[in-house]
């Protein structure tokens, strides 16, 4: 056949991995989580860096150790409601409408586990040590697999574990700093179909049709590498205090991922002679650049029984522009364009101790996403959000408190309008929404 490097080129494209590495960005901006804290989540994670009595700051600013008191082990468990329906409508690249349906719910319900230890030592305590793991990122979609937007994407599962160890001095008791590096083992599995029917057609091979020859692939891929947390916390007086802390920015270069595909066999007939060594399982090569961010905190009692937080926090998402696909096949690079912009995180919340057992909290939250309209696709259909949050703690002794934290999360109907690989086009709405509920308990020995 003619113009064999003209379908190579397509066929590449076609693999449908834009969509596919697209997961790499999903949640709480795109693919981050928050949910480390069934205590930050009952107050929007206001004050998740300056905060007392909370172990999550461990995490988030190791600085801000000097809030806990003695030792400590906290445990925490978020379940995650997130729900992700379309409506909308596909044509093939010939024109005519696109087979399927609109593919279920997509969304999930997923438990977030966390886990913290504190170790005060030194003279007066003033060093602390500290170790937690947590899950900073991760998100899952997954649709019908004869979907009308299965050549975009049909399942998109992403996680980040992070094991951290973290340090911290107090220069006095006004003054601290800290720091910490985890180990992150980052998993990724995607899958979408092939539409090899109008790959073929628009090379005039007979017998060819949109649709007519769907296959589908799969793309595997880990790794783990090493990432910081550099925090300090100062405190205006034994009220007020006010945290910052920096994450950084995590490479993992996948140098081991597994393409795997399911061709038809008359599809896979005409490959073999017009472009050999394409469609193949093979392993593949490709960085993913998990976003740095920076994050202020504040938090001031007001009296015995009112306290008041904020947080402020910018994420580098516009870091994750590109990601370069290498194949270890004859199959061409991919690079793939998701043009995703710097967001802003910004809460506020309270707490009112009602008794010595009893506190109540509240917060409320703006939650920017990464995305735009032109740039969205259906393996993540994020859209910017709005947090209102409950939570209480139960202090039944001085060694232990049990707590629980519920959000929900308002957000627009994101659209939609994409066009696959082989242009199949795709345009709709979502209906989107999403629950949080956390508990935890935190004992001191």
């Amino acid at each position: 056949m003619q113009n064999l490097s003209t379908f190579a080129r397509l066929s590449a494209l076609s693999l449908g991995i834009v969509g596919a590495l697209a997961a790499g960005h999903a949640h709480a901006a795109a693919f981050q989580l928050k949910e480390n804290s069934a205590k930050g989540l009952g107050r929007a994670f206001a004050g998740s860096g300056s905060a007392p009595d909370d172990a999550s700051i461990i995490a988030v600013n190791p600085a801000g150790m000097r809030q806990l008191d003695g030792r400590v082990f906290q445990a925490d468990v978020s379940a995650i409601q997130f729900s992700a329906k379309f409506q909308g409508s596909g044509t093939y690249a010939s024109g005519g409408p696109m087979s399927g349906g609109n593919g279920g719910d997509a969304g999930m319900i997923a438990p977030v586990p966390a886990m913290y230890f504190h170790l005060p030592f030194g003279a007066d305590d003033n060093m602390h040590f500290g170790t937690s793991l947590t899950v900073p990122f991760g998100f899952k979609t997954e649709y019908d697999r004869d979907w009308v937007g299965r050549y975009n994407g049909v399942k998109t599962e992403l996680q980040a574990v992070d094991l951290n160890f973290a340090f911290s001095y107090d220069v006095n008791p006004y003054v601290s700093f800290g720091a910490s590096v985890f180990a992150e083992r980052l998993d990724i599995d995607l899958t979408n179909a092939i539409d090899f029917g109008t790959l073929l057609a628009a090379r005039r091979v007979p017998g060819f049709a949109p649709g007519s020859a769907d296959g589908f692939s799969r793309i595997k891929g880990d790794n783990t590498e090493v990432g910081f947390t550099l925090g300090g916390l100062f405190s205006v007086d034994e009220n007020t205090h006010i945290g910052f802390s920096y994450r950084s920015q995590v490479e993992h270069k996948i140098t081991g991922g597994d393409a795997r595909f399911t061709v038809p066999g008359n599809a896979a007939t005409v490959l073999g002679v017009a472009a050999p060594g394409t469609f193949v399982d093979t392993e593949g090569r490709a960085t993913v650049k998990l976003p740095a961010s920076a994050t202020a905190s504040f938090t001031h009692n007001i009296n015995d029984q009112w306290s008041v937080m904020a947080d402020v926090t910018r994420t580098a998402w516009s870091k994750f522009d590109k990601v370069t696909v290498d194949f270890a096949s004859n199959q061409p690079d991919s690079v793939l364009d998701f043009s995703y912009r710097d967001t802003t995180f910004v809460s506020l919340g309270t707490d009112y101790r009602m008794s010595d057992t009893l506190t109540l909290r509240g917060g409320l939250a703006y939650d920017q996403t990464p995305t735009t309209d032109e740039h969205r696709d259906v393996r993540v259909p994020d859209a910017t959000r709005k947090w209102v949050s409950l939570g209480l703690s139960w202090r039944p002794s001085e060694q232990a408190e049990y707590n629980l934290g519920y959000t929900h999360l308002f957000t627009s109907d994101p659209a939609v309008a994409t066009t696959s690989a082989t242009g199949n086009r795709l345009v709709g709405d979502y209906e989107v929404s999403g629950n949080v509920l956390a508990a935890s308990v935190h004992y001191k020995f």
